[in-house]
C-alpha cells in the first residue's frame, strides 16, 4: 500500500513515516517547499522522494502528489501561535486546516485513495478535564480557541466529503505529544529543567495525559489499513497520567539532575501569573487534562509501544545529548 504523509518532515511526521515503513507500507512524504524535503530525505531515506506541494490552502493543487496514492495520513496543519500576527487569526486556522484539508480530502477521493487518516486535537474536547471525567470522542465538542474551532469543522467536512464520496476517514484527537525532536513547550520545560530553574509546583496535584510520538505513530499506522477504523473518531494517550510534578521529576531524571520543584501558595500563583498575562500558561501546568483510550484500546486492539516513563525518559536524554538538535 502506498500512503502519501502531508507533514512529513515535521516532529509527528517523521515518526509516522518509519512506523509506516516498518509495517511495510510504501511512503510518500509531501513537502511544503525544498528545505521541508531535504529535512525529509535526511530523516526518512527509505521513503519515496519527497513531492513538493507548496502551502496546503483551498486551492492547492494535489494531483501529482496523490497520484497512486492508496491512503493519505494528514498531519500538516497550522497549529498554536504564540505570538499572533493574523487580523483575523480564525479566518488563518480556517483556510489551512479547515479548506485546506477539505480540498485534500476531496482531491484524494478523486485520485482514487480509500482512506484519510486526520490528525485532530484534543483541543475539540476542550482545555481541561479539573473537575470532570477524561475527554473521550463520545464528549460533545467544545473547542475554545481559533485552532480547536479549525479542527472540529475540518472533521465536520471530512465527514461531508466522506459521506459524498465514498472517501474512509478516520481521526485521531491526540492530546501533547512528547520525543525526541519535539518544540513548543516541552522544549520549553526541558531547558528550564536541565538549568535547574526553581519551579513552584511542589503542590499541584493534576492528572495529565501525553502520548509518545511512538505511540501515536503506531496509532496511525494502525488506522491507514484496520478495517474497523473506517469513519471512526479516537481520542488516545499513553495509558499511563503524570502530574505536573511526575513529568518534571521524570525529565529530570532523565537528564541526570535534580528536580528542583519548591511549593508555592496556588492562588499567589494564579495572581503573579495573570499580572504577567500568563494565565493560561499556569493553567496547562497545573490544571489536569486526561483522555479515555478506551474505544481504540477495545475496537482496534491497540496497546502503546511505549510507556510515558520511557517515552519522556527517552525526550530528555535526547535533549541532554543532543542540546535539543533534531
Amino acid at each position: 500500500m502506498m500512503v502519501a504523509v502531508t507533514g512529513a518532515d515535521g516532529f509527528v511526521g517523521r515518526h509516522a513515516c518509519r512506523a509506516l515503513l516498518a509495517r511495510g507500507h510504501v511512503v510518500r512524504p509531501l513537502a511544503r517547499d525544498e528545505s521541508c524535503a531535504a529535512r525529509v530525505r535526511a530523516l526518512v531515506p527509505d521513503s519515496l522522494p519527497p513531492v513538493i506541494v507548496g502551502g496546503i490552502v483551498s486551492d492547492t493543487d494535489w494531483t501529482a502528489a496523490l497520484d497512486g496514492a492508496d491512503a493519505v495520513i494528514h498531519l500538516a496543519a497550522r497549529v498554536h501561535v504564540m505570538d499572533e500576527t493574523a487580523a483575523d487569526p480564525l479566518e488563518a486556522f480556517r483556510e489551512v486546516n479547515l479548506r485546506g484539508t477539505r480540498r485534500l480530502a476531496e482531491s484524494a477521493a478523486v485520485g482514487g485513495a480509500k482512506r484519510l487518516v486526520y490528525i485532530s486535537s484534543i483541543k475539540v474536547n476542550g482545555e481541561s478535564t479539573t473537575g470532570r471525567p477524561p475527554f473521550s470522542e463520545r464528549d460533545a465538542p467544545d473547542p475554545r480557541d481559533p485552532y480547536g474551532c479549525s479542527k472540529w469543522e475540518a472533521e465536520t467536512a471530512l465527514a461531508a466529503v466522506g459521506a459524498g464520496t465514498g472517501l474512509e476517514t478516520v481521526v485521531v484527537r491526540p492530546p501533547l505529544v512528547h520525543g525526541p525532536g519535539v518544540g513548543g513547550n516541552l522544549l520549553r520545560l526541558l531547558r528550564l529543567v536541565d538549568r535547574g530553574t526553581p519551579l513552584p509546583l511542589a503542590g499541584v496535584a493534576n492528572r495529565r495525559t501525553l502520548i509518545a510520538a511512538d505511540n501515536l505513530a503506531d496509532l496511525l499506522a494502525l488506522c491507514v489499513d484496520h478495517p474497523a477504523a473506517a469513519g471512526r473518531t479516537f481520542t488516545a494517550g499513553d495509558g499511563e497520567d503524570l502530574s505536573t510534578g511526575e513529568l518534571i521529576r521524570t525529565l529530570a531524571a532523565g537528564m541526570g539532575r535534580s528536580a528542583r520543584l519548591v511549593p508555592a501558595p496556588q492562588g499567589l500563583l494564579r495572581v503573579v501569573a495573570s499580572a504577567f498575562g500568563k494565565g493560561a500558561a499556569l493553567d496547562r501546568l497545573t490544571g489536569s487534562l486526561q483522555v479515555d483510550s478506551t474505544t481504540v484500546r477495545e475496537l482496534l486492539g491497540w496497546r502503546p509501544p511505549v510507556t510515558a516513563v520511557a517515552g519522556l525518559t527517552r525526550m530528555a536524554r535526547w535533549y541532554r545529548e543532543d542540546g535539543g538538535r533534531i
